[in-house]
């Protein structure tokens, strides 16, 4: 398979988040210092999900941001191509609905859900505008599609700060060498607010938009189906 902005293969992807998904949660909150649930409560608000409405989160890994889809009374799918981050996922949230799915073949039939969102997934998708037109696809007109990820900050002193966090910091907090060097090739890698926001427009999404937060290191992208 081709590889991913972070580098490697997809299937080597798939095990590496496979082999990491125990620790996955705790080094998420350590290196965001807990803020990443604040991020991903923002992200639901932009899908405008609620009771009535049902949403696939894809990339859904340990399952946080479909579950704040579901606390919020929404119907939600959570999917994801590595069963061990969803077999975390279930023990977490055992009422929801977890299913294996690959991002660029997503197995739903046309205009199923009234939104699709990714929270920090979409950087490991094998193909990115192949992974945006199947969450457009899969999305009702009208409804939303929401993407949370990192993103690289341009101007020191912010910049650097973030290269020594992510270069240096991050693989030894994670003690897992192929995995916490992946996450900062891959966010070096992926689209920057204005490529990713032209990405969603080819893919199929109109009133396109982003709000940088956490001083430009998060990006959460939205767009309606056309």
């Amino acid at each position: 398979m081709a590889a991913g902005p972070g580098t490697l293969p997809a299937d080597s992807v798939r095990a590496m988040f496979d082999r990491i998904a125990g620790v996955y949660d705790v080094m998420n909150t350590v290196m965001t210092a807990g803020l990443h649930h604040r991020w991903r409560s923002r992200a639901v608000d932009l899908a405008r999900v609620g009771p009535g409405t049902r949403a696939l989160d894809v990339a859904a890994g340990t399952g946080d941001l479909a579950i704040e889809i579901a606390s919020r009374g929404g119907d939600v799918v959570g999917s994801d191509f590595s069963e061990g981050m969803l077999d975390r996922a279930r023990v977490k949230a055992p009422g929801l609905t977890w299913e294996q799915a690959d991002a660029t073949a997503l197995q739903y039939a046309d205009d199923t859900f009234d939104a699709a969102t990714v929270g920090f997934g979409a950087r490991n998708f094998s193909d990115l505008p192949q992974g945006l037109r199947e969450m457009v696809r899969v999305v009702k007109p009208g409804g939303r599609v929401v993407i949370l990820e990192i993103t690289t900050p341009q101007k020191p002193p912010l910049s650097t700060f973030f290269s020594l966090w992510f270069d240096r910091i991050v693989p030894l907090m994670g003690r897992f060498d192929d995995a916490y060097t992946y996450l900062p090739a891959s966010v070096k890698r992926f689209p920057g607010p204005e490529a990713l926001a032209g990405e969603l427009v080819a893919a199929g999404c109109k009133d396109v938009g982003w709000i940088l937060t956490a001083g430009g290191i998060i990006a959460i992208h939205h767009g309606t189906v056309g």
